[in-house]
C-alpha cells in the first residue's frame, strides 16, 4: 500500500505528540511492507528538504517568504505548499492509495488532494480546540473548530486514540459512531534499552538523598502543572526529601516560576527548559515518581514513556490518561485539578516502596502488551483498507448511476425521435 502522511511536525521538528506518532507509525508500516511518504514543514535550513529516514520518504516544505498576518494565514500558506509538493510527487512517482491527515493543520491540503486525485482520506484527530480551551471562546478558536469538523467530514474514516476522544468528536461534530476508529498511540519498546540511571546526570538536578518527582511536557494550562506545583507543600510536609523537576517549555513558564517562588519553593522546584530526546530518556531513569496532572488529555503518550521506563506514574482521571492506568494496580490516579489528591497519590508512592515496585512492574508489562506499534500499525492498516474499499464502492455506485443516466437519456432521446416521427407522419397525412 502507498501511504501519504500529511503532518505539520516530524522529527527533528517536535511541537507536540504528533511528530512521534507519525514517526513511529511510519517506521512500523515500512516494516510491514508498505510504502510511506511524509510531507511536512521544514522549520530550519539545517534540515534537508528530502531524506530517506530508514525507509520513510520525508519531504519538507518551506513556508512563503511573505510574512503572514496571523497563525491561521500561516497555516493556509503551509497547506498550499504541502499541496504543491504532494502534487509534484504524484506526477513524478504515481498516486497514493490513501492520505493519512494528522489534525486540522493539514485539512485543506488533504481535501484538495482528495478531490484532485480521488484518494480517500483517513484523518487522525489528536485533540480538539474545544477540548484544549474548555469550549470555544473567540473567532480563531471557532475557525479551528470548524476546520476540524471539515476534516472529519471529508475523511472516509476517522481515527482517535481513546474512547474519551471518540465520544468528544461524536458530540462536537455529529459523526456516526461507526466512522470513528479507536486506535491508541504507541511507544517504541526499545526507547530505554541500554539506558541506566546516570548519577552524574541526576546530580545536576537533585541531591542524592532527594526523591525526584518528574513532569515532562509542554508548559500550558491544560497540562495542569499549576496543580502539581500547588501540591508540593503537602507532599513536602509528608516527605521532605523530595524535589519537583519540570522538564519542558511553553507559554506558562514565567507564571509557573512565579508561583513556585510565591510558595517559597524555589529550591524544591527546578525548571529544566527544553531537553532533547536523550536527556529526556536519562531524566526518566533518574526519576522516582512521574506525574501528569492534565486537565485535558486525549491520550497521554508521556505516561507510556514513564511506565516503560519503570517509573511509578501518577495521572489525573481525565481523558485518555484515565483509560491507560488502573488506580493502585499499574499506577495511581488523582482527581482532576485537585492538588490534595495529587499530593496523596505521590506521597503513597514515595513512602510505600512495595507499592511503587508493584505498579511499575505491572505498568511496564501493560505497555509492552497493549501499546506496541506492531499491533497499532495493523489496526491502522485495517482502517486504511476500510477507507479504500468504501471509496471503491462509492466509485462503482457513481459509475452505475452515470450509466443508468446515459441509458435513460438514450431512451428519452429515442422516445423523442419516435414522437417526432409520428407527428411528422400525422402532419403529412393531413396534407
Amino acid at each position: 500500500m502507498k501511504i501519504l502522511m500529511l503532518t505539520w511536525e516530524y522529527p527533528p521538528r517536535i511541537v507536540g505528540g504528533i511528530a512521534r506518532v507519525v514517526h513511529d507509525l511510519s517506521k512500523r508500516l515500512i516494516k510491514d511492507g508498505h510504502e510511506v511518504t511524509v510531507v511536512t514543514y521544514r522549520d530550519s535550513a539545517d534540515v534537508p528538504e528530502y531524506e530517506n529516514d530508514k525507509g520513510v520518504n520525508v519531504y519538507r516544505v518551506d513556508n512563503y517568504m511573505i510574512h503572514p498576518n496571523n497563525f491561521i494565514d500561516w497555516i493556509m500558506q503551509l497547506n498550499f505548499n504541502l499541496v504543491s509538493k504532494a502534487t509534484e510527487i504524484i506526477n513524478k512517482e504515481g498516486g497514493f492509495d490513501v492520505i493519512h491527515a494528522h489534525d486540522w493543520l493539514v485539512t485543506y491540503a488533504a481535501k484538495t488532494l482528495k478531490n484532485a486525485y480521488d484518494i480517500p482520506i483517513v484523518a487522525t484527530i489528536h485533540a480538539t480546540e474545544a477540548g484544549r480551551n474548555s469550549g470555544i471562546h473567540d473567532e480563531t478558536q471557532r475557525y479551528i473548530n470548524d476546520t476540524e469538523w471539515l476534516l472529519t467530514y471529508e475523511a472516509t474514516e476517522v481515527i482517535v486514540n481513546s474512547n474519551y476522544m471518540k465520544n468528544e468528536i461524536q458530540r462536537l461534530f455529529g459523526l456516526p459512531f461507526e466512522k470513528i476508529n479507536v486506535i491508541p498511540n504507541g511507544i517504541n519498546l526499545s526507547n530505554f534499552t541500554g539506558i541506566e540511571r546516570d548519577y552524574d546526570f541526576r546530580r545536576q538536578y537533585a541531591m542524592d538523598n532527594e526523591k525526584i518527582i518528574l513532569y515532562v511536557g509542554r508548559l500550558v494550562y491544560e497540562k495542569g502543572i499549576q496543580h502539581l506545583i500547588a501540591a508540593m507543600p503537602k507532599i513536602l510536609s509528608n516527605y521532605h526529601d523530595a524535589k519537583l523537576i519540570i522538564a519542558g517549555r511553553g507559554g506558562m513558564m514565567d507564571e509557573l516560576k512565579a508561583e513556585a517562588r510565591n510558595l517559597g519553593l524555589g529550591n524544591k522546584i527546578y525548571f529544566t527548559g527544553y531537553l532533547d530526546s536523550k536527556q529526556v530518556q536519562k531524566m526518566y531513569k533518574c526519576a522516582d515518581v512521574a506525574v501528569f496532572p492534565s486537565t485535558y488529555e486525549p491520550f497521554g503518550i508521556v505516561a507510556l514513556e514513564a511506565m516503560l521506563a519503570g517509573v511509578p506514574t501518577v495521572v489525573s482521571d481525565v481523558g485518555g490518561l484515565n483509560e491507560i492506568i488502573n488506580h493502585g494496580v499499574d499506577g495511581m490516579k488523582s482527581y482532576t485539578g485537585n492538588p490534595n489528591s495529587i499530593a496523596d497519590s505521590v506521597t503513597a508512592l514515595l513512602k510505600d516502596h512495595q507499592l511503587a515496585a508493584n505498579v511499575s512492574k505491572k505498568a511496564k508489562q501493560k505497555v509492552k502488551e497493549q501499546f506496541n506499534w506492531e499491533k497499532i500499525a495493523q489496526d491502522t492498516h485495517f482502517t486504511y483498507e476500510k477507507a479504500i474499499c468504501q471509496t471503491m464502492a462509492e466509485r462503482q455506485a457513481k459509475q452505475m448511476l452515470q450509466e443508468k443516466a446515459k441509458k435513460a437519456d438514450k431512451a428519452e432521446n429515442s422516445q423523442k425521435e419516435i414522437t417526432n416521427l409520428l407527428n411528422f407522419k400525422k402532419r403529412h397525412a393531413y396534407a
